[in-house]
Order: C-alpha cells, then sequence, then structure tokens
C-alpha cells in the first residue's frame, strides 16, 4: 500500500480571485499516490484541480480537499499518422502547442487562454471561436482513463463506458479524476491565420456580421461595448480568421512557417485599485479601443488572435484584490437577439465596468450531460466583485437567461442559484443518477456542486 501524501491547508481561489476558501490540499508525485488518496484520504470528499483556470468555485472544496494535478503531466505517446496525442490531464495546452506546432500540428478546439490543462479542459468541454464549425473539445478527444471513487481504473470512450464518457465532458470534474486522454490534432502548414476585422456600430450588425462570418470564417469572434447605449447598444468590433496558407506569408515568415518571434511578456504586479475601473475609464477606454483598432485584412501569428490576454501575465489582477466574477450565458438562436438588447441593457443602466466583453455564435450542443454550448449565441462579462450588490445584478440577469431558454457555464459560475440549474440543464437528474452509479457515497464533490446542489454529501 503507497503511504498517504501529507495534505497541507491553504487559502484556494479560481482564476477570478472570487471566492477564496482555505482547503486541504493534496500534490501527489505519482499516479499511485493519487489512487490512494482517494482511496484513503480522511477528508469526506475531493475534488481535482489542474491550474486553476476556471473562475469561481468548481475547483475549490471547503472542508474537503483538493488534489492538485500539476506534477503528473507528462506527454506520454503520438502516433504522427493518425496525429493522436495521449497525455496526462495535468498537461497545459501550452505545453502541446510548444512540442507540436513546429512539427505542423495544432489543437483543432482551444479556448481564449493555452495555460489551462487537458483534464480541465474536458471537465469544463472547453470551446473557443470555431464552436459552429468544430464544436467543443470533446470532438477531438479520442478517449481517457477515469479514476473513479471506488479506486477503479475505467477507459472512456464514445464506445466503452459511454455513459460515464457523457457525464465527465463537462461534468466539472464530478465523476472521478481523469488520469490521462488521447486527442487528435490537426495538421497546419503555419503558425499563422488570415484575420479580418470589422467594426459593427450597434447590436443588430453585430449578430448580422457574426452569423453571416460563420459560413466563410473558421473562427469568429466579437469584442462588445457593454457600456455603449441607446442606438450604439452592443457596437462591437468582429475579429474573424481562416487558417493561412504558406503563399499568404511575408518573405521572412515563408523560412519559418510554423514558429513565431517570442512575445514581449508583460505583468500585472499587483491588484489595481477599485477606482482604476470606473465607469468613466472604462468607457473611455472602450470608446477608443472601438475607434482605434484597424479595420481590414492582416496576418497574425496564432498567440495574437487566439490567446491575446496570455501575453499579460496575472492579467486577472486588473480586477483588484476583491476578485471578478465572469459571468458568461448561451442564449437560443431564436432568443438571441431580443435576450441579449435586455442583458446588455440592464448591464449599460449598472454602469459596471467590464471591457473583457465577448460575444459568439455557437453550434450543436453535443451528448455531454453538462456540457455548456447550444445553437445560439454565447456572451461572456467580466465584473470587478463588489459584492451583494453585484450579485443582486447577476441574479437578475439569470432570470432573464432562464426566461429566453440560456443557461449559464458552470466552469465560469460562482452565484447562480441552485433552483436555477435543472431549467439550464434539463439532463441533470441524468448526471446525478450516471453520477449515483460510479459515486455511491459523494466521493467527489466541490464547493460549486454543493452550492448548487448537483451533490448532497453523504455523512
Amino acid at each position: 500500500m503507497v503511504k498517504l501524501p501529507r495534505s497541507r491547508e491553504l487559502p484556494l481561489a479560481g482564476w477570478g480571485n472570487h471566492p477564496v476558501e482555505r482547503c486541504a490540499v493534496y500534490r501527489p508525485e505519482r499516479l499511485d499516490e493519487l489512487a490512494t488518496i482517494v482511496t484513503a484520504a480522511p477528508e469526506t470528499s475531493l475534488i481535482g484541480r489542474g491550474h486553476g483556470r476556471s473562475y469561481g468555485d468548481a475547483a475549490l472544496n471547503c472542508g474537503g480537499a483538493v488534489i492538485l494535478h500539476e506534477r503528473l503531466n507528462r506527454l506520454l505517446s503520438f502516433d504522427p499518422e493518425a496525429a493522436a496525442l495521449r497525455c496526462e490531464a495535468a498537461v497545459s495546452l501550452a505545453e502541446i502547442i510548444d512540442h507540436f506546432l513546429p512539427r505542423g500540428f495544432f489543437l483543432p478546439v482551444t479556448p481564449g487562454t493555452k495555460h489551462i490543462s487537458v483534464g480541465g479542459a474536458i471537465a469544463a468541454d472547453v470551446h473557443g471561436k470555431n464552436h459552429h464549425r468544430d464544436g467543443t473539445i470533446s470532438s477531438q478527444l479520442l478517449d481517457f482513463r477515469l479514476l473513479t471513487a471506488g479506486g477503479d481504473v475505467l477507459t472512456c470512450s464514445r464506445d466503452e463506458n459511454s455513459e460515464l464518457f457523457w457525464a465527465t465532458v463537462g461534468g466539472m470534474g464530478l465523476t472521478g479524476l481523469i488520469l490521462d486522454a488521447r486527442l487528435r490534432l490537426r495538421r497546419v502548414e503555419t503558425a499563422w491565420v488570415h484575420a479580418v476585422t470589422q467594426r459593427a456600430p450597434d447590436l443588430d450588425a453585430a449578430l448580422d456580421g457574426i452569423l453571416e462570418g460563420d459560413r466563410d470564417y473558421a473562427h469568429a469572434v466579437a469584442w462588445i461595448d457593454c457600456l455603449a447605449r441607446r442606438r450604439s447598444l452592443g457596437r462591437s468590433l468582429l475579429f474573424r480568421a481562416n487558417p493561412a496558407g504558406l503563399d499568404e506569408l511575408s518573405p521572412s515568415a515563408r523560412l519559418a512557417p510554423l514558429s513565431i518571434s517570442a512575445r514581449s511578456w508583460l505583468r500585472v504586479p499587483f491588484g489595481l485599485p477599485r477606482f482604476a475601473l470606473n465607469p468613466f475609464n472604462m468607457r473611455v477606454f472602450n470608446t477608443a479601443f472601438y475607434l482605434a483598432r484597424r479595420q481590414g485584412h492582416s496576418i497574425e501569428n496564432y498567440e495574437s488572435y487566439f490567446y491575446p490576454l496570455d501575453a499579460i501575465q496575472q492579467w486577472n489582477r486588473v480586477y483588484g484584490k476583491r476578485g471578478v466574477l465572469q459571468y458568461q450565458v448561451v442564449l437560443p438562436l431564436e432568443t438571441s437577439r431580443e435576450a441579449l438588447v435586455e442583458i446588455l441593457e440592464r448591464v449599460a443602466a449598472s454602469g459596471r465596468a467590464s471591457f473583457l466583453a465577448v460575444l459568439k455564435s455557437t453550434g450543436p450542443a453535443n451528448a455531454g450531460l453538462l456540457s455548456f454550448p447550444m445553437p445560439g449565441t454565447t456572451l461572456a462579462l467580466d465584473f470587478p466583485f463588489t459584492g451583494p450588490d453585484l450579485l443582486e445584478m447577476l441574479h437578475s440577469l439569470d432570470e432573464r437567461v432562464l426566461r429566453y431558454g440560456g443557461r449559464v457555464y458552470l466552469a465560469k459560475d460562482c452565484c447562480t442559484r441552485a433552483e436555477h440549474l435543472a431549467t439550464m440543464y434539463p439532463n441533470l437528474d441524468r448526471f446525478r443518477d450516471i453520477k449515483s452509479k460510479y459515486d455511491p457515497e459523494q466521493r467527489f464533490c466541490s464547493s460549486l456542486s454543493r452550492r448548487l446542489r448537483i451533490t448532497e454529501e453523504t455523512a
């Protein structure tokens, strides 16, 4: 029997730095230690944690234990013919890109940061700027091995243990611990994209541009000025792109088409004071950003298009010591326009600063029981945490989202009410049944799962 590693009690938070909770923390060095923690740790409940990039309380476990996977991050094998990579769950998307892009392979689906773990990406079933074409990360996922509460290791795929596969994809780590996974990468000719930037003077123009662009562009996203009002409500900048071919690059870039120059890294050294993000400053910033951005075609490297914020280390500190809440919702296509008008009017009237407001289209849903996307549009807003007044506003937004048939993204959430969840996620009861089958004692729980009553810990 492997000796149980020691735990330490530490304050933990997600990327939003809110909430902060004290949790018992284990940091296993080997897979056999991981199994021992699951079966022998004295804490009632456990949850896994990759690189801590979910925003709210999904990877927190107040009163229980958190297992840090960061040292279980080996690349295990690669089949270049099938473009299939097997790696441990704590391998980051950044590590995959660094290793395989110079060899002509890239991720078919990637969110807006590459500093997340493969296991965390599966648990949140992350999507990117190409969901309308390529779906979530599950579309590139071939299989994974899952350590269950009983200590068993099960291989899960669409054909083997399929119900557990679809409960784990988007299941926020509540079905067990992903040990390793096999992903299919995509062959690319260059590390660049052909990007097109366009202004949209209002919400109607933005939505029309996004939906029309889906036909012609593999990747599409819009920055939206959520403080604009009246005739400018929803004014946006559309950023669309297709992979760039070798013949589109400059002569110098063609010499090394799968590499880019090192980026100039910036760092936010401390939490900014609250007055830095007051409504006046943010309106000035948003207006300047909207007007100054050059429209038209350009050739951009993958870093600047897919991961613009990754160039700024600890950028979450911009929001101050109290942290930030990211509020992301998806709305059905048939109600998107009306719902977005209500949401943006409510936010603009509040004067709350959100300069990282993102609007994208989403394609078909998959079979993941708690997977987030559905056909329609998704809006993500960042709000500096100010206390109960912010929570009250977000609850009012939840009610609008429910009325229009939408739902919140669990990987970003820290305040949605439990009574709203079953309406937002109609497969919730099916998820609970599958979880109980493999985890009858509710060993895997989190602060999020208890708050939303996804799980009920047993005595």
